[in-house]
């Protein structure tokens, strides 16, 4: 097993060493610069000193040595949570009215694998969006952290007629750069790629071929109103800014590749082209291609800011990396087998979707701390983006506004994917205690009265409690 690997709790610590880093790097070119105007300088150099310039015979310059490591690792002495103190503490946090009666979880030591609570966590519960580190972890070991999203234009059948082959990427933007996906790719780029390939050939309509994705639009387990809403679009594989009506907004679009072409049209000088779907001709010629971010950049996004639809089309790609049909039911089946492939437990998991928006989803807390547990001690370390993507509690993604309201927490000690369903809520991920020992946990609210705000609190009280705990 490769050495276990090590996250900081206090995040003001790693934002204080970053600047001093900095600042010492600055430092050293400067001293670098005058340190290397010497006898053997050209001419030009030394007259580029200032005729004003002060001179200090008597100067020091400090002595620079190395930095020290900007990412300290958390002390192997730092002492367990004692199970019987910590269950205790816990106890009257875990059965408020706010969670309902169907709660279960898990939280486990990292460095010894010591189960410090169980209340029922082989018992499968509706996980919502902690589905996503199931979907993360599979895309990461399948396709692998540095594979690519493909979006292709092709030549169509008739004279200036172009074919938007949708490649199953959502973060194509319409904007340079992206609002929503940083590092995405752009349709400016695609579009200058087709004008240089018809030298001069007038655009007379856009079609959009969406065939690589197959079956229903929206998931068994879906609500009606779930697609297009402000957090989830119909799944189809070609859209533009992750289907929203408009680059930085939060609604979603009902008709995604339809968009696509038509930001397509309007990028290549023909706002008013027709737009329809359709199929690439057999053989076309290939006008252009981009390639999305990483797919550990992808997975990264995709839990900071819990995208349904970015989560979605990573399982589909999941599945036609493993033979699969790219459907719902194929990703759900995909991404399922490579859990079980990377070695984990999958008794109880039942999926209907990648995202975890489907109230047909089940997942073990077991089986979520598992995975979060083999991220952070190292014996999984292709799934490391499941961990940079986790939002930080009163930091970033779902949890911004969320779980720092404990002064006795240190900043940046909390690291969760959040999960929210009317009747479910959820939330999974990584606390250092105020000793420094690192801890997985899972916490599902299968059954909540209905009041998200609260159900959501309870957790967070949970989290910060176990952040706290000198126990």
């Amino acid at each position: 097993m490769r050495p276990r690997r090590r996250w900081p709790g206090r995040l003001w610590q790693l934002l204080v060493a970053l600047c001093v880093v900095a600042a010492l790097g600055a430092g050293a070119v400067l001293l670098a610069t005058r340190d290397d105007a010497t006898d053997d300088a050209p001419d030009d150099a030394v007259a580029a000193v200032p005729e004003d310039a002060v001179a200090v015979p008597d100067a020091v310059l400090p002595e620079l040595a190395a930095p020290d490591p900007v990412l300290a690792a958390l002390a192997g002495s730092a002492p367990i949570p004692d199970a019987a103190t910590l269950q205790a503490r816990l106890a009257p946090l875990l059965t408020v009215p706010a969670l309902g009666s169907g709660l279960s979880a898990e939280v486990v030591d990292v460095a010894t694998g010591a189960v410090l609570l169980d209340t029922d966590a082989a018992d499968p519960g509706t996980p919502a969006s902690t589905t996503k580190l199931l979907t993360g972890l599979a895309a990461l070991t399948v396709l692998g952290p540095g594979a690519t999203i493909p979006t292709t234009v092709v030549a169509g059948t008739d004279p200036g007629q172009v074919v938007l082959v949708g490649g199953g990427d959502p973060t194509l933007s319409t904007t340079s750069p992206s609002q929503s996906y940083p590092g995405a790719p752009t349709v400016a780029d695609l579009a200058a790629q087709v004008q240089a390939a018809l030298a001069g050939t007038p655009v007379t309509s856009v079609v959009v071929d969406g065939a690589l994705f197959t079956g229903p639009l929206t998931a068994p387990g879906w609500g009606s109103g779930d697609a297009p809403s402000t957090y989830a679009a119909p799944v189809t594989a070609a859209a533009v800014d992750g289907a929203r009506v408009a680059p930085g907004l939060s609604q979603r679009s009902g008709q995604p590749g339809t968009d696509a072409g038509r930001a397509l049209a309007t990028a290549l000088g023909a706002p008013g082209a027709p737009v329809s779907l359709g199929t690439a001709p057999a053989g076309a010629r290939v006008l252009g291609t981009v390639q999305s971010a990483p797919v550990e950049r992808l997975v990264e996004q995709a839990l900071t800011a819990s995208d349904n639809l970015l989560a979605e089309v990573l399982a589909r790609h999941v599945a036609l990396a493993t033979g699969q049909e790219a459907s719902f039911a194929g990703a759900a089946a995909a991404v399922t087998a490579a859990v079980t492939a990377a070695g984990f437990t999958t008794t109880g998991l039942s999926l209907s979707d990648g995202s975890g928006l489907s109230t047909a989803d089940r997942i073990p807390a077991r089986l979520l701390v598992d995975v979060l547990e083999a991220a952070a001690d190292d014996s999984l370390p292709v799934a490391g983006a499941l961990l940079s993507g986790l939002p930080v509690a009163g930091y970033t993604g779902t949890l911004a506004d969320r779980g720092d309201a404990d002064p006795a927490t240190a900043p940046g000690a909390v690291r969760a994917k959040t999960g929210t369903l009317s009747t479910t809520s959820a939330l999974a991920g990584l606390v250092v205690t105020v000793d420094g020992r690192l801890l997985a946990f899972a916490l599902l609210a299968d059954g909540t009265p209905g009041d998200v705000a609260a159900a959501e609190a309870a957790l967070d009280a949970v989290a910060e409690s176990m952040a706290s705990c000198g126990c």
